[in-house]
This record gives C-alpha cells, structure tokens and sequence, in this order.
C-alpha cells in the first residue's frame, strides 16, 4: 500500500488523497483486510478489484504522460507524525502544476525483517519513503516547479531520517553513496573495483570504483 496527494484531473482545484492498495492471496481474506479503509468513509471513487499482479504496476502509468518534464526530490521519515503531513498539505495546495503530486510509500513489515547486510539495499529500519513529484509540460515553467519541489524538501527536512532511496533521485542530488547504500557501501565499492574498474556503467549514482572505502560522500 502506498499513499499519494495529487490534484483532482478534472477539476484541479479540488485535492484528492489516494491508498493505493494490493493484497496478495485470498479474495475473502482480501475484502475482510479492506473492510476497515472502505468504512472509514466514502471515497470519491473505490476501483479495488481482482485484477493480475503485472497490471498492479501500471496503475499509475496514466499519471506520468510521455514528454512531461519532470523533477523528483526523495527521502524517508523515520515516523509520520501531524506536523510533515500538515507541510505537505500546504505544499499540494500551492503547487503550480496540477500534475504534481506527494507519495509516502510505508516500508514496513517483511521488508524490514530482511537483515540490511543481505542485499545491496541497506533501508530496513521502518520508515516512510517520501517521494515529491514536480511534473509539468511547458518548459517556460521549469523554474518555478523545480523551485516547489525544492522548497518543500527543505520544509521537511528537519522530519527527514538520513537515507534516501536510488531509484527517486535526480541528477543534482549528486554523490550521496552514503545515504543510498549505508552500511554496504564498502562492499559495494569493492564489488565495482572488481567487475567495473574503469567504471563504464557511470550514467547514474553511481559507486566509483575509485573511491576510497573510507571516503564519505558530500
């Protein structure tokens, strides 16, 4: 489950607040587990249904049009308290694109019984992945969307845990192995010097094969 702030398609003026929800196994076990999020109240629209696992990641295909310009800033929270969540209100109501949005992605339960030497992805304390969307079409508003994105993170940042996850990063957020890798970042290091010494795969946040172990990244 994940959830996502975002300004109604039709009518961008009204602010919509959406669960995206995915239960793997039985269909009565499923709706006893959705029972509570369908009382809470009534949604403005309720499209849960049986549907197969690979259409689960195309869900949100339709929310980022082919040729949109698009910014991303990304963290976690160790907790999610009224104050951040007030912040991001705020935000989504003075954004400039009504294609602009917030997510909070839980990591929680099974993701965070995984030892975080196990893998190469160290983020298993439980937390809150923060993702801020900045999404426009007209390249004259660049500026002011990259100025929201980066404003709002600054706003949150003193409710922000210091890691931050790869794959939501932009180009500008620099060298952060720290942050992305934590505790694996060595063996990582020493992985790249082994199989990529003239660091030929380098077209992202990369792990420098060059990198002293002990080097802490700005």
């Amino acid at each position: 489950m994940y959830f996502s702030l975002f300004a109604d398609p039709t009518a961008p003026r009204e602010k919509l607040a959406a669960m995206i929800a995915c239960h793997c196994g039985d269909a009565a076990a499923a709706e006893a587990d959705l029972k509570p999020l369908r009382q809470f109240g009534p949604p403005a629209a309720d499209l849960i249904q049986p549907m197969p696992y690979p259409v689960i990641n195309t869900l949100s295909d339709g929310g980022y049009p082919k040729g949109a310009f698009n910014y991303w800033k990304s963290a976690f929270f160790s907790d999610l308290s009224d104050a951040p969540l007030e912040i991001m209100v705020d935000a989504l109501h003075r954004c400039p694109s009504p294609m602009s949005g917030l997510l909070i992605v839980p990591y929680l339960g099974a993701v965070t019984r995984v030892d975080a030497a196990a893998t190469a992805f160290a983020h298993r304390a439980p937390g809150y992945s923060l993702l801020i969307v900045s999404q426009w079409q007209d390249p004259a508003d660049t500026d002011l969307n990259i100025a929201w994105a980066k404003e709002t993170f600054e706003q949150l940042r003193p409710y922000l845990a210091g890691r931050q996850y790869l794959n939501n990063l932009p180009a500008d957020d620099g060298r952060i192995s720290r942050d992305l890798w934590g505790a694996n970042y060595e063996r990582l290091v020493a992985v790249k010097q082994r199989y990529d010494p003239d660091n030929t795969f380098r077209l992202n946040h990369n792990i420098d094969p060059g990198s002293r172990t002990t080097d802490v990244a700005p």
